[in-house]
């Protein structure tokens, strides 16, 4: 592995940011890229090809030069190690409040919990997938946050199939204890996940997308918490189906998300 800094006197702003992005995007030996725009250097871990890196970003005339350049591994070594851990840590969570969920969505009744429970089991699906990738190429990145994306919509489609079923369908009320108690326990659980995924303040588009997908999980948590309660008020299954509704909506609205930044 090779570390090497370039100084690009243009590069003032993200637009030249993603400009430079696009450009190295097709070259597989690139493992990482480090923007430092108020300093405007860029740090590259790379095996090899530097020849072909230094031609490409001196075509886009950003006025650059290398720094400097040498073997390096400790560092990279080392985020791959901690994004592994963390990917480990809430792909474990995930996919078992999958399982919590989907049990007590079905014991309850929970269009709710159900729904939560499907979309926990998507991002056990990309947590799993984004461990695959630690320290992969850029490219291969990006095809893994789109695969989760199109992922996500596939359950979200599903999902509204069935929320439509029960609309038409006559169906018991929810146990509204058992949706908020499970939800309040799923909060607690996606909010350590999301400090985590923070916490390793990684840029690469698979980390983003995990950090994506979490986010959507606790506004999901507290719409399932609070449809739980007007269960209760109204005696109505009607704001479970609601917020199932809204939790696909959420869904692909992340999807949508991650689709564009694993452009």
């Amino acid at each position: 592995m090779h570390k090497t800094i370039f100084k690009i006197s243009k590069m003032d702003c993200p637009s030249e940011e993603n400009l430079i992005r696009l450009k190295l995007d097709g070259i597989k030996e690139i493992s990482r890229l480090d923007f430092d725009i108020e300093n405007r250097t860029l740090t590259i871990f790379h095996n090899n090809k530097l020849e072909l890196i230094e031609k490409s970003i001196a075509d886009l005339n950003l006025d650059s030069k290398v720094i400097s350049t040498e073997t390096f591994n400790d560092e990279i070594n080392s985020e791959e190690s901690t994004q592994r851990k963390v990917l480990w840590i809430v792909f474990l969570i995930n996919f078992a409040f999958f399982l919590i969920e989907i049990v007590f969505g079905i014991v309850s009744k929970s269009m709710g919990l159900v729904a939560d429970s499907l979309d926990m089991l998507a991002d056990a699906f990309v947590y799993g997938i984004s461990l695959y990738v630690v320290g992969g190429t850029i490219t291969r990145k990006k095809n893994i946050a789109k695969l989760a994306g199109y992922f996500q919509i596939t359950l979200a489609v599903v999902g509204f199939v069935e929320v439509l079923r029960r609309f038409i369908g006559i169906e018991e009320l929810p146990d509204f204890k058992t949706m908020i108690l499970v939800s309040i326990f799923a909060l607690i659980a996606n909010s350590i996940c999301l400090y985590l995924l923070q916490k390793s303040k990684s840029k690469e588009a698979h980390m983003r997308a995990s950090m994506i997908f979490t986010s959507n999980d606790v506004i999901i948590n507290i719409g399932v918490i609070i449809a739980g309660a007007l269960v209760l008020l109204l005696n109505s299954g009607i704001p479970d189906l609601v917020i199932g509704s809204i939790v696909f909506v959420i869904v692909i609205n992340g999807a949508i998300r991650i689709l564009k930044l694993s452009k």
